[in-house]
């Protein structure tokens, strides 16, 4: 597969990610809208505004919000959030419905782009006590992106020294201390969210256990954004 078609492909993962979000959102109480997530202090709508707002801002237009917030990626977010955050619900749904087939993105790191759609569905959909989750060929690219680089989050560092393998897909990375899970289980622990890390097994748990409730502890885990790419991007 060509690198071209494998862009095509990845967004295609997008796109029906974001769809199968939507649906989830489509049956929600206005008191569910409002239900804390997995993300930092942001409410369930809150997340879905910064999905809206990361599908909507090329290479240019985030630089310039950047600087605008003078490279401090909290500012950059809440005011990109704000934006597109509707005056109810059903607008802000509205909003994130309008980007499900946006390819519009900040830089060329298709993967990572789909690793924010997969991982804030999570951080969304467990709280809730929502049963559907991404489709193993969506999590896979995104396991493997986490295992290989920093970026939104520094997956990467926290998976160091260790070989990851998925119990339920073709996933495998990394040489050391095996830690063993569901690809998603896997993605969500790299993501810094401490919730899933019950989920794992293996004699290199307990150390990828302790980088994740660590790096929250440091503020390092718990609510990822593109903007703390900021200088992974002229890597």
């Amino acid at each position: 597969m060509n690198s071209s078609n494998e862009k095509d492909a990845l967004w295609t993962l997008v796109r029906a990610e974001r769809a199968r979000l939507a649906e989830d959102l489509a049956d929600l109480a206005d008191e569910q809208w409002q239900h804390g997530s997995l993300c930092g202090q942001w409410t369930v709508e809150q997340v879905v505004a910064h999905l809206t707002a990361a599908a909507s801002m090329n290479q240019r237009q985030w630089l310039q919000s950047m600087i605008g917030s003078r490279f401090r990626p909290e500012v950059h977010n809440q005011r990109r959030l704000t934006e597109h955050l509707g005056r109810t619900p059903a607008q802000t749904l509205a909003r994130f419905r309008g980007i499900i087939d946006s390819t519009t993105a900040p830089s060329s790191h298709t993967a990572a782009y789909l690793g924010e759609v997969v991982v804030h569905a999570q951080d969304i959909r467990r709280p809730l006590g929502l049963r559907q989750t991404p489709a193993v060929e969506a999590l896979v690219p995104v396991a493997e992106f986490f295992a290989a680089r920093d970026f939104t989050v520094p997956s990467r560092t926290t998976a160091d020294g260790l070989q990851l393998r998925a119990t339920d897909g073709r996933f495998t990375a990394g040489y050391g201390l095996l830690v063993t899970g569901t690809t998603l289980a896997l993605v969500m622990s790299m993501a810094g969210r401490a919730s899933y890390l019950d989920q794992l097994a293996g004699p290199g748990a307990a150390t990828l256990r302790a980088r994740v409730q660590r790096g929250q502890g440091t503020g390092r885990g718990g609510g990822d954004s593109l903007a703390r790419a900021s200088h992974q991007e002229k890597k």
